[in-house]
């Protein structure tokens, strides 16, 4: 049931004037988290200059909360055609543009979408010419990515399209510390199964110990336990997990003591990973991804803070399952600083709540969202927990997902925040790390909390010597 039909079908009338060849069906589309939907769809080509001329088969679902929300768009390609993977398309032919992310009725619709899409593919192919032989391949691929767009999630099935394991492609995930997080860590990221190697850089002084020496007593498959920076070479993700266990007496001192530990393992880190994601559980996770950014030298893309991605995912759990307030968890958020002053917030294209306050429902909202937090106040994060929350971002991050996660990302020009500080953002993830930073709803007070922590967040920093 389209909630908006009149709108709906009057922009899809324009559609097929301007594009005559589009065909349009109704079929069902399955959701990541597994709901799904009857949605109107329609497929066609688009012309685009490339030097010569070329018809681009789309795809294009429209959700039923449309014209308010962005279609979810897909190249579909023929038998002979093969993707090319760049800045607005993924291995499975998923379109990401800016008028998507920046959707906004009754500014944005299908027809502005589609010249966007026509003048991104005229700056760079998203397909090319197979020959014969990568043709008979890619029959097969293709029926991967028709379940993709026909609304299926990731392939459950392990097998491999052409036989060879990823295609050449090695994931290995080395974690730093061997304490109770990082052996979490690494049962929770072996459990997962998104990793072909998982290494355990154990920097404690001695001889193996406690949690370490058990995983080397009950041995597991794809574990390596290691001392020697050396083991870590090549890993597309590292996750640093380490904290200083020194006598430091203030606050400060303690930040500092970890700040005086990274300096000794992030270089050697980034020698052996130059092209490795860094994502920092260590605490404070705010202060000390922005000290690995710094020593690393890496673009702000690929150093990650594990952040609220634990509050997120639990606060839209409560949301969805004990509250009961299923619409507005979906584009729900929990950003800014970790600890007490977390806030949630929702994305900008949280339609349907707009809809709601339009018709004077926002304190409605609200008052659920403030019970939720009080649900999530009450809830620690263990070891074991955070081991979960950081295998489900390398899991996204080594398999490409492009899912969006609120994680601790350089917040500069965010929010009229101008110094450099990582605060917890929706972030879309892929496998360079940060793809995008996902626009919030305005909200002044909300504004307001993250200018403040950063504020404090930048004070710190100024305190340390890196």
């Amino acid at each position: 049931q389209y909630k908006f039909r009149d709108l709906t079908i009057e922009e899809l009338k324009n559609v097929n004037k301007t594009y005559p060849n589009f065909t349009f069906s109704m079929n069902t589309y399955t959701f990541k988290d597994g709901s799904q939907k009857d949605l109107l769809n329609f497929s066609g080509t688009v012309p685009v200059k490339y030097g010569n001329s070329y018809n681009i088969p789309i795809h294009l679902w429209i959700l039923d909360s449309h014209p308010f929300a962005p279609p979810i768009c897909f190249l579909k390609p023929t038998v002979n055609m093969g993707i090319s993977v760049g800045k607005h398309v993924d291995a499975r032919g998923r379109i990401y543009l800016p008028y998507l992310q920046n959707w906004s009725h009754p500014k944005s619709t299908v027809i502005g979408l589609i010249k966007e899409m026509i003048a991104k593919f005229e700056e760079e192919l998203p397909l090319y010419s197979l020959s014969p032989s990568d043709a008979a391949r890619q029959s097969e691929l293709l029926s991967y990515i028709a379940k993709i767009t026909e609304g299926e999630t990731d392939m459950k099935s392990k097998s491999k399209i052409g036989g060879g394991k990823n295609e050449g492609r090695f994931n290995k995930i080395t974690v730093v510390g061997a304490g109770d997080l990082g052996i979490a860590c690494v049962l929770a990221i072996a459990a997962k199964g998104a990793a072909d190697k998982v290494v355990l850089l154990d920097l404690s002084e001695g001889a193996a110990k406690g949690g370490t020496m058990d995983l080397e007593i009950f041995a597991l498959p794809n574990v390596e336990i290691s001392k020697d920076f050396s083991a870590s070479a090549d890993s597309k993700v590292v996750v640093l997990t380490v904290n200083s266990l020194g006598s430091a007496q203030t606050y400060l001192d303690v930040i500092q003591s970890n700040v005086d530990l990274f300096r000794g393992i992030i270089p050697a880190i980034s020698h052996y990973s130059q092209n490795t994601v860094l994502l920092v559980a260590s605490h404070p996770v705010e202060v000390m991804t922005y000290v690995s950014w710094k020593l690393s030298a890496f673009p702000k893309s690929r150093v990650i803070g594990v952040g609220a991605n634990l509050d997120t995912e639990r606060f839209q759990y409560i949301l969805t399952n004990l509250l009961k307030a299923e619409v507005l968890a979906k584009d729900a958020w929990i950003i800014g600083e970790q600890g007490e002053d977390k806030v949630p917030s929702w994305t900008s294209c949280n339609l349907v709540a707009k809809q709601m306050e339009a018709m004077g429902a926002r304190d409605s909202r609200e008052e659920v969202a403030n019970r939720a937090m009080e649900v999530l106040r009450g809830k620690s994060q263990r070891s074991w927990s955070v081991g979960l929350s950081v295998a489900d971002l390398t899991d996204t991050i080594l398999k490409d997902k492009r899912k969006v996660h609120s994680v601790s990302t350089l917040a500069k020009g965010c929010c009229n925040i101008n110094s450099e500080v990582f605060l917890s953002l929706p972030c879309i993830l892929g496998t360079k790390g940060v793809m995008e930073v996902v626009k919030l709803e305005e909200d002044q007070l909300v504004q307001e909390k993250l200018q403040s922590s950063a504020g404090s967040i930048h004070d710190l920093q100024q305190q340390l010597k890196l």
